[in-house]
């Protein structure tokens, strides 16, 4: 029962998108240093955020126009009172595929076994930048390494497929970059290194070395003998393995953007701010168009008008930018 192609969502260089980040909240409880400034950000008043009412309906029209997984980010998600309950309803989308999240597992131990009854929540990805308590501090700017740290092990042991997304920081944690990888031996778990962006709500930070996606790699191969392994089109990470251990490794290249020819998915921000790309500077507000009364078929027709200009990759869109440099925090457009 194939959609036909009018009703779907398929830009102009023929890309269809079937995968959305929706960012329930902006608030966080950590002040990471690339994502955000140490007194925090200027959060949004609670009535400008969508409600779950409207995340759903968002989400049922684009899911009707083939979007079939969804990525729930934040902030951090778990901060959003009721967050487990919008999951639930989530559930009951029977267009929807998967259901991932990411989060920083300072607060979602307790919340395992209910997030592993629900079918569709396939994949957690806990961000982790450092494996050491102190340095885990630094950089969250809070002290909560020993929850997140048992919350891995929590979620490893689960049955839900869990990825660790590093934030790979010049200077700061690259001498940990094999002690990540060796992770993998005995643990099923994919360990994503990802380049470091600007986005921490203050603009470009000084790179004192270039930590790119070939650097990373030669910095893990000088411990581990890691091969490519074929990853599906639309993957954001380079991957790879290591003979012997049960995980996996990839590297996602997001500043060096290498990856966005074959790019199927949008973004919601957490007041409704529709993006066709991390990199633009939001192409309109879904919140509004809703409160004003649109019905389902005007926002299917927004939705398949917005999709046409998604530009060919992040380094057009931020040149298109109206706002000028990317400065807002990673927190705000969604993590």
């Amino acid at each position: 029962n194939q959609l036909n192609m009018q009703q779907q969502l398929i830009d102009s260089f023929g890309r269809q998108m079937d995968y959305v980040r929706l960012a329930v909240t902006d608030r966080c409880n950590l002040r990471c240093q690339y994502c955000m400034p140490a007194h925090g950000i200027e959060i949004a008043p609670r009535a400008d955020l969508l409600t779950f009412k409207e995340m759903y309906r968002i989400i049922r029209v684009l899911t009707e126009l083939g979007v079939t997984k969804i990525r729930l980010t934040g902030g951090e998600p778990f901060v959003r009172k009721d967050f487990v309950g919008f999951l639930e309803m989530l559930s009951f989308n029977d267009l929807l595929e998967a259901i991932n999240i990411t989060t920083n597992g300072a607060m979602i131990s307790k919340h395992i076994p209910v997030l592993e009854k629900m079918d569709k929540i396939k994949h957690i990805n806990l961000s982790i930048d450092s494996l050491q308590k102190e340095k885990f501090n630094k950089i969250t700017r809070r002290d909560v390494f020993p929850e997140v740290y048992e919350t891995f092990k929590a979620l490893e042991k689960s049955s839900l497929n869990l990825k660790l997304n590093v934030v790979v920081q010049p200077g700061f944690n690259t001498d940990e970059i094999v002690d990540f990888v060796a992770l993998t031996k005995n643990n099923n778990v994919a360990v994503r290194f990802i380049e470091e962006m600007p986005f921490n709500g203050k603009g470009q930070r000084e790179m004192k070395e270039n930590w790119n996606y070939t650097r990373i790699l030669e910095e893990i191969k000088t411990k581990f003998d890691a091969k490519p392994i074929v990853s599906e089109k639309s993957s954001t990470s380079k991957n790879f393995r290591v003979d012997g251990h049960k995980g996996t490794v990839g590297i996602i290249p997001a500043f060096t953007r290498t990856i966005c020819g074959d790019c199927n998915r949008i973004r919601i921000t957490p007041i409704g701010t529709f993006k066709n790309c991390l990199f633009d500077d939001g192409v309109f507000n879904i919140r509004d168009f809703l409160r004003n009364g649109a019905s389902n078929d005007q926002l299917k027709e927004l939705f398949l008008k917005l999709v046409k200009e998604k530009p060919a990759n992040g380094f057009i869109a931020e040149a298109n930018r109206k706002e000028g440099n990317v400065s807002e925090s990673m927190s705000t457009i969604g993590g």
